[in-house]
């Protein structure tokens, strides 16, 4: 029928381009489950980090409870948005038939986990005042 509109009850049909497909819903889910493994470690280094800024006793070195802390929630931060971001994109990249595109956070995950280790480290080994 030329002309004709097609009205859809599914709510997630207006934001999908025409050529895109809802995929698989185990793959969905996966999708989901992965985006929300994300923001769990995010909230563990937000809390974390509010905990090291709070709770830890005072180093040698002035404000090195903040030194230790705050990258951590910086990072926590970091995860959480762009959890999002990825999820977006493997939910695209799904509707289109194209491959996942690849995440940098494992990398910048670990390299930010191995930061605040060293600075970890470099304060214990300073000494308590």
């Amino acid at each position: 029928m030329a002309g004709a509109v097609l009205v859809s009850d599914d709510p997630g049909t207006a934001d999908r381009e025409p050529d895109e497909r809802e995929p698989d819903p185990r793959f969905t889910f996966a999708n989901e489950r992965t985006f929300l493994a994300w923001n769990r470690t995010a909230l563990a280094l937000i809390a974390t980090g509010v905990a090291a800024t709070q709770l830890l006793p005072e180093f040698h070195v002035d404000s090195g409870r903040r030194i230790l802390g705050l990258p951590l929630i910086a990072l926590g931060a970091l995860v959480a948005g762009t959890s999002f971001r990825d999820w977006k994109a493997n939910q695209r990249a799904m509707r289109r038939g194209e491959p996942l595109p690849r995440s940098p956070m494992p990398v910048v995950l670990s390299i930010g986990i191995g930061v605040v280790a060293v600075i970890a480290i470099v304060l214990a080994s300073l000494g308590p005042r």
